[in-house]
């Protein structure tokens, strides 16, 4: 148990991947890339196991993108490794938002593409079982973009013995302050509706949440986790009706379907404060109107005053490039993703070579300024020292009437993130 917080139940199903043996032949990558080996002494082979289809599609959203845009900027810059100069490969998989084939396409991108360092990011239930393959063919791993207690504490309450796995991400401590914090400036009846689904996720913020956030005086009332995939929200509807709030780390198809259904049936909470779903602006816009004064957390957002170590691009000319390129309004994993490549370069070149137990070792105590923040390891004894903590702010989405998106996110809270500018205050839901 670290800062008092436990894991729920159910955090070991992500292990399952480690078992799957079944053979994929998902390999992506905007080069075609076959199921041959690595490129060999002088190449440096980077796996990314990518959440391309499925329910969590929308944390991949912008991943095929990063990998263009690094690819183009490798073959123009390869990575230092002592006297070397490595040409860099990058071989991706689909994990299909499955934890069974994100275990067996992290097994594949070690044993079949030779990957000399494996990235994931996107939920405990993706970056869980890559780590597991990665421990048990001792090939670093970099992760992100899942709260640090689901991905280190996978059973029971203690954090797991990890040796090849390194993970930067924000804790459920942060966001239970920036939610609590919202809360407290939306005048409610202190009565909150706890909506979690049966996945990491779901159990870690589920157990945890009510002691986080009890000295705002916010109740949670939590009426049982549900599966993802749910089509009648009724039961949960009906159970929160009179709570004010609403907090809960739903996928973003089932919030849609939630709320939606809430508006049906009558629960107008004053603030609802919801995590995954409402990262991603194509979940808000299948709202409509309905989404205005949602609010979420903010991990990542182009007004922050932080630059790639790799490109020199600030997080607004990334956010930029990325609308233009893509016509699509940018989003909170790109810049997550654009940094796994940061600090893979940098484990590389400050390990000398692509020795697994090198860059494992360059990794523990590496620091690297990049477009998401400064990441560094071994600095924080709150958390394992596989973990490195990011900052974290709050945001509500508005609707914008002539803009340029139909919906932008404006950030209403940065008490453990000061140097993100606040946009605005946090408002009631109408």
């Amino acid at each position: 148990m670290r800062n008092g917080l436990t894991t729920g139940r159910g955090l070991s199903m992500a292990a399952a991947g480690v078992a799957a043996m079944a053979l994929t032949l998902t390999a992506c990558g905007s080069g075609g890339i076959d199921d041959e080996s690595g490129g060999g002494e002088d190449t440096l082979t980077i796996g990314f196991v990518s959440t391309e289809t499925g329910s969590s599609a929308p944390f991949g959203e912008a991943n095929s993108f990063v990998v263009d845009e690094m690819e183009a900027y490798f073959k123009d810059h390869p990575v230092k490794a002592g006297d070397k100069e490595l040409d860099v490969e990058i071989v991706v998989r689909d994990a299909q938002s499955d934890t069974t084939k994100a275990g067996t396409v992290a097994g594949d991108l070690i044993n079949k593409d030779g990957a000399d360092i494996i990235v994931a990011s996107s939920t405990p239930d993706i970056v869980n079982p890559v780590s597991e393959q990665c421990e048990a063919n001792s090939i670093p791993c970099i992760t992100t973009v899942a709260p640090w207690q689901p991905f280190a504490i996978r059973s029971g309450d203690k954090p797991a013995d990890l040796k090849y796995s390194y993970h930067f991400f924000w804790g459920l401590e942060d966001v239970a302050t920036v939610y609590a914090d919202i809360w407290g400036k939306v005048p409610n009846n202190k009565k909150a509706g706890g909506l979690f689904p049966k996945d990491p996720d779901g159990e870690a913020w589920g157990a945890n949440f009510p002691a986080l956030t009890e000295a705002s005086g916010v109740k949670i009332d939590n009426p049982g986790n549900y599966p993802n995939g749910t089509k009648d929200f009724s039961a949960q509807i009906s159970a929160f009706k009179g709570h004010d709030v609403l907090v809960g780390v739903p996928i973003p198809p089932d919030f849609t379907t939630f709320w939606q259904q809430a508006k049906q049936q009558g629960y107008n909470p004053k603030v609802a404060t919801i995590g995954k779903a409402l990262l991603f602006p194509s979940s808000v816009e299948a709202l409509g109107p309905i989404a205005h004064n949602l609010s979420t957390e903010v991990w990542w957002t182009p007004t922050a005053p932080y630059k790639s170590s790799l490109t020199g691009q600030s997080a607004q000319e990334l956010a930029d490039a990325y609308e233009e390129k893509t016509g699509k309004q940018w989003t909170q994993p790109l810049g997550f993703a654009h940094a796994l490549f940061e600090v893979a370069t940098a484990a590389v070149t400050e390990a000398g070579s692509t020795d697994a137990d090198a860059i494992t070792k360059a990794l523990s105590g590496l620091e690297v300024s990049t477009v998401v923040g400064d990441v560094a390891w071994g600095k924080d004894a709150n958390v394992p020292p596989y973990v490195a903590k990011t900052s974290l702010a709050g945001g509500q989405w508005r609707q914008v009437e002539g803009g340029e998106h139909p919906f932008e996110l404006v950030v209403v809270q940065n008490s453990l993130a000061p140097d993100v500018p606040l946009g605005g205050e946090p408002e009631a839901l109408k």
